[in-house]
């Protein structure tokens, strides 16, 4: 779970056998302008503000010109896609990590590894959520990207209930559900608190109390 923050953006959004070398010239420096655009906003994201930062700021930053931005991103909004593709490719690791090590193992440190880039600081988290409930455009894809990220967790708890890591009685579809539903709920909770406690501790005992639901004994009927 350590160093989590020093995320490899360029092997997410790219693989991590992507060579830039091998592209082509074009190719390869409109690679490099849209991760710099994307690196440049969220460091200005979690310094300023989402709210305060500008795509002036963000293009300055990046050292390209202003239109340039907009050959990339309709809004400065659609900035945050990218960080939906970077998820994506978390959820596609953990499927990964699963099925060499343990589904445990995965699934703490995709729990870990989901915040890494919003949760430097209780600003930044405040800043996104904040984003994500005003702007129809970002609430439009993250729906989406929520679900499809769900998907990728059926895939990984059907697995362990196969290998009999985790009992039966719950269905994939609701242990997803109630991941991202734990993980949220965890980042909210820790930007209010004062001071806010180390995040890495945080989200450790987050993660232990949704696995001890979703390995315990099956509930009574009503």
């Amino acid at each position: 779970v350590k160093n989590i923050m020093r995320t490899n953006w360029h092997s997410l959004l790219h693989g991590p056998d992507t060579n830039l070398q091998g592209m082509g010239r074009r190719e390869r420096r409109s690679c490099e302008t849209r991760e710099r655009l994307f690196r440049a906003a969220m460091t200005l994201f979690r310094d300023r503000g989402f709210q305060r930062t500008t795509v002036e700021d963000i293009t300055n930053a990046a050292d390209v010109g202003k239109g340039t931005f907009f050959n990339y991103f309709p809004s400065k909004e659609h900035v945050l896609s990218v960080l939906g593709e970077v998820q994506s490719a978390k959820y596609d690791q953990a499927i990964t990590m699963a099925r060499e090590q343990t589904t445990r193992e995965a699934l703490r440190w995709l729990y870990h590894a989901l915040p890494a880039e919003s949760g430097s600081s209780p600003k930044m988290v405040r800043s996104m959520l904040t984003v994500f409930m005003t702007s129809e455009a970002v609430r439009e894809f993250l729906t989406k990207g929520l679900g499809l990220a769900r998907e990728k967790l059926v895939t990984i708890f059907e697995d362990a209930q196969r290998r009999e890591e985790l009992p039966c009685h719950c269905k994939p579809e609701d242990l997803a559900f109630r991941f991202q539903q734990s993980l949220f709920g965890s980042m909210l909770l820790w930007t209010l608190q004062t001071p806010a406690p180390q995040l890495d501790t945080w989200l450790n005992s987050g993660f232990d109390f949704f696995w001890a639901a979703a390995t315990g004994p099956q509930p009574p009927k009503e």
